[in-house]
């Protein structure tokens, strides 16, 4: 929160969902960033990830997810299933309370 674009993170977890790395992977500019499921996936079997969280902010501040957002979380969850790594939840960072994918049963 409080940054002025955004900014698109993974946190990579093992088999006992203990996290392993959490890195930065994308930044954008103020409404928005580029994501590529090729390189979450490269970087998830680099570190052997048996699981993944995503977290992004939003500089509005506003959590509600776009279709933007909602289209890559899909495109992403798709794309880690062929290598058998789950995707556990991604998390939009606002003013508000965190915004949950799994919580509101998009996941």
């Amino acid at each position: 929160m409080g940054l002025e674009h955004e900014v698109f993170v993974c946190i990579f977890l093992n088999n006992q969902h203990i996290v392993i790395k959490h890195e930065e992977m994308f930044r954008g500019t103020i409404d928005g960033a580029s994501i590529y499921p090729r390189e979450v996936a490269k970087r998830c079997l680099q570190l052997n990830a048996a699981a993944v969280l995503f977290a992004h902010n939003h500089p509005s501040g506003r959590t509600e997810p776009s279709q933007a957002d909602r289209h890559i979380t899909d495109k992403l969850k798709t794309a880690l299933n062929l290598f058998d790594i789950r995707t556990l939840d991604h998390f939009i960072i606002g003013k508000d309370k965190p915004y949950s994918f799994a919580e509101h049963g998009l996941l």
